[in-house]
């Protein structure tokens, strides 16, 4: 009986998986990372689909997709990014939603002696720490926040540029720099700083994290499902525990 009970066991594993099974490349904000680390095994549980991820910069992942990578959904820090990629025919109809939202806080190295308490106090760091903020949408949001502060063109020769804000993180725990402007997700990951102070969300640009599925890429229903599935209560959940800000409520994507 044991041969056949496994047999059994075989036929209802692989009849539970979807026929069309696919692996999914998404592009995702480098902050995203813990929490789609997180999701991805849930999400081949409940669809069969697998799922591969490419994190980075937003400002990069769009070029790279706009130059033919073949990614099949891309889940962007900034709307502007998504903007791009719609305009020139690159993302699925009707796949669109603003996803998520975050905030900026102000850190510095765990050890660190002395306190920021607010803007003003940044003229005093020799070193900051943001992401690309000709590019990348962490250093966009941070600069928008410091030229609102009016403190952009005295802090503008301290900023060290960093690849994205997993970067720019790194460079304040090791204490290569005073201070960073960095996502509060991400600093809250991390033992190595610690939130010298909070930008308010009335004093920064509005940030949105968009995702949508992606037209050329090699999975596409399963860039679809992603979407969906990012649209879930359980992974709602995730993102909350996380720290980002969950944006609305009714599930897209057909």
């Amino acid at each position: 009986m044991r041969p056949f009970s496994l047999a059994c066991s075989l036929l209802l594993l692989f009849t539970a998986m979807p026929a069309d099974a696919e692996k999914a490349l998404i592009f995702a904000a480098a902050s995203t990372t813990n929490a789609l680390q997180e999701l991805g095994p849930a999400f081949t549980k409940a669809t069969g689909h697998e799922v591969e991820f490419a994190f980075g910069a937003s400002s990069d992942l769009a070029r790279q997709a706009t130059a033919g990578a073949p990614a099949d959904a891309f889940l962007s820090a900034d709307a502007v990014r998504l903007d791009t990629l719609e305009r020139v025919g690159l993302v699925q109809p009707g796949t669109r939603v603003d996803l998520l939202s975050n905030r900026l806080v102000v850190v510095v190295p765990a050890e660190a002696k002395g306190a920021l308490a607010g803007p003003g106090d940044l003229k005093a760091v020799k070193r900051l720490a943001l992401a690309d903020p000709a590019a990348v949408p962490a250093g966009v949001y941070a600069k928008g926040w410091l030229e609102k502060a009016g403190l952009w063109k005295a802090l503008e020769p301290k900023v060290v540029p960093a690849l994205d804000v997993r970067a720019a993180l790194a460079a304040v725990e090791s204490g290569r720099v005073d201070a960073g402007v960095v996502y509060a997700t991400d600093a809250a990951q991390s033992k190595k700083v610690r939130v010298a102070f909070a930008v308010p969300d009335t004093d920064a640009p509005r940030i949105v994290y968009p995702v949508a599925a992606l037209a050329k890429g090699k999975a596409p229903e399963a860039g679809r499902a992603f979407v969906r599935f990012l649209q879930t209560e359980g992974a709602r959940k995730v993102f909350a525990r996380q720290g980002f800000v969950v944006l609305g409520a009714e599930p897209r994507v057909p």
